[in-house]
């Protein structure tokens, strides 16, 4: 697992050189003050991609809804969708932490709804699940904690509520904003969870949680102070069209690629030039 200190220096921690990374690396990480990166994966192929280039986390986010399913949210996946792509998710990791999304509707009507997901979450093949919010995530994060299930919070921005919120916009803009989100941190911590998301906050409030918390804190439009940064698999290479929100950077223009590629297959096949001899039996 590579990741690196904050002054840039690559560091490769021996504690999970040899054996699949654990929510105690993550803590240990942040100790020594190394960032990392977590990426979302949806199938075994971009699992094993992932794993052989040392990413520690791997997310099973609900926003398959929107970047594999054509959904126009995240709020219409249901449990049975997130299962399916988290089983192929551990079927092609060997070492990275697979956590998972519990769609909406799956632990929003308490404790009890909480742990009949997440226990078939790990069911799946997750060694943790992510909930979203505080009030009552909270107490849900607690019992399941308490239920030896790991459990990565996310506050700021929580795309489940998008209807709550009026659409993706940034949270925490006031003071009174700021210090309820530093609060539900704080909460998530003593709760349990083992790590916290956040999500589309400005960059001093992003500091403001990270540095309240013991736990790592993986940002995500949250500016360049949390512990680790997450994007989505499409946005990281370049596969999504239109426009993208602000904090995506994409590293490769995978979307033009392919589409040569494919326009490449099918001129061949239309010119009579593939398959050739070195193609046949």
């Amino acid at each position: 697992m590579s990741v690196h200190t904050v002054d840039g220096s690559s560091s490769v921690p021996t504690s999970t050189h040899s054996r699949p990374v654990s929510i105690h690396d993550l803590k240990a990480i942040k100790q020594r003050g190394e960032r990392f990166a977590m990426v979302t994966a949806y199938d075994a192929n971009a699992a094993s991609i992932l794993d052989d280039a040392g990413v520690p986390i791997m997310l099973v986010g609900d926003s398959l809804g929107m970047v594999v399913l054509g959904y126009e949210s995240t709020v219409p996946v249901t449990l049975d969708e997130i299962l399916h792509h988290t089983r192929a998710v551990a079927r092609g990791r060997s070492r990275a932490l697979v956590v998972t999304d519990l769609p909406f509707g799956t632990y929003q009507l308490g404790s009890d709804a909480a742990m009949s997901s997440a226990v078939a979450a790990l069911k799946a093949g997750a060694n943790a699940v992510k909930l979203e919010g505080g009030g009552e995530t909270i107490t849900s994060t607690r019992r399941l904690v308490a239920a030896g299930i790991p459990v990565m919070g996310h506050i700021g921005l929580t795309p489940q509520s998008m209807h709550q919120f009026g659409g993706y916009r940034v949270q925490g803009r006031d003071a009174a904003a700021a210090e309820r989100l530093v609060a539900d941190a704080i909460a998530l911590e003593e709760a349990g969870a083992f790590s916290i998301v956040i999500e589309c906050v400005p960059t001093d409030v992003g500091q403001q949680i990270t540095n309240a918390v013991e736990v790592p804190t993986i940002g995500i439009g949250a500016g360049h102070h949390t512990d680790a940064q997450v994007l989505v698999w499409h946005d990281l290479l370049g596969l999504t069209s239109g426009r993208l929100p602000r904090f995506v950077k994409p590293y490769v223009n995978l979307r033009d690629t392919i589409g040569d590629a494919i326009k490449s297959f099918q001129t061949e096949v239309a010119d009579g030039e593939y398959p050739g001899p070195e193609h046949q039996y």
